[in-house]
């Protein structure tokens, strides 16, 4: 159970950290975007304010809009790669980590079928010791009764002895409302 635990924790770490990994670098790739940007849309505002005319600040504001297209392509492109890499990792380390938890996975069901088959077993040897010794007791007891030369008629169901218990005596002799012995309950 231990190595089973053990093999999930080690994927959840791997599979945490190749995340984590890609999250800090899609965040410094927008990091690098917003400052180019910035950079370019700074530069874009100086040159159309150091223009004299409208038409050359209209030039300037077009001749900034290519390189910032230009920018947002290649980010488009680096954030494509960093997916597709980031999906090569995820499935490396899921096939990785996958076989070994699929082996402690089999080996701990084995372990916990194992113990169980071994656990009925003993509670049905014990269960079946105890009915042995029952059936000895309950044997000797009845043997006993027929060596004294009693022939177990007044053998109680539960194994115990004792004088039979009838309702009342057909012919009549048995204790009446007038007849109790005195050392009799009430």
């Amino acid at each position: 159970m231990r190595s089973h635990f053990d093999a999930q924790t080690a994927f959840m770490n791997e599979l945490s950290q190749t995340m984590s990994r890609s999250f800090q670098q899609v965040f410094q790739l927008n990091m690098q975007l917003g400052q180019s940007l910035l950079a370019e849309i700074t530069g874009t505002a100086q040159r159309m304010l150091a223009a004299g005319r409208p038409t050359d600040a209209l030039s300037a504001a077009a001749a900034g809009v290519q390189p910032g297209s230009d920018k947002l392509r290649a980010y488009q492109q680096q954030l494509s790669q960093l997916a597709a890499a980031t999906q090569v990792d995820l499935s490396r380390v899921t096939e990785q980590h996958v076989q070994e938890m699929s082996r402690t996975a089999r080996a701990l069901a084995e372990d916990v079928t194992r113990a169980a088959a071994e656990e009925t077993d003993k509670n049905l040897r014990h269960a079946f010791r105890q009915e042995a010794e029952r059936g000895a007791r309950t044997g000797a007891r009845f043997q006993g009764n027929l060596q004294s030369g009693t022939d177990g008629a007044g053998e109680k169901p539960d194994g115990q002895a004792g004088p039979p218990s009838f309702p009342g005596n057909v012919q009549g002799s048995g204790p009446q409302a007038g007849n109790r012995d005195p050392s009799s309950p009430r």
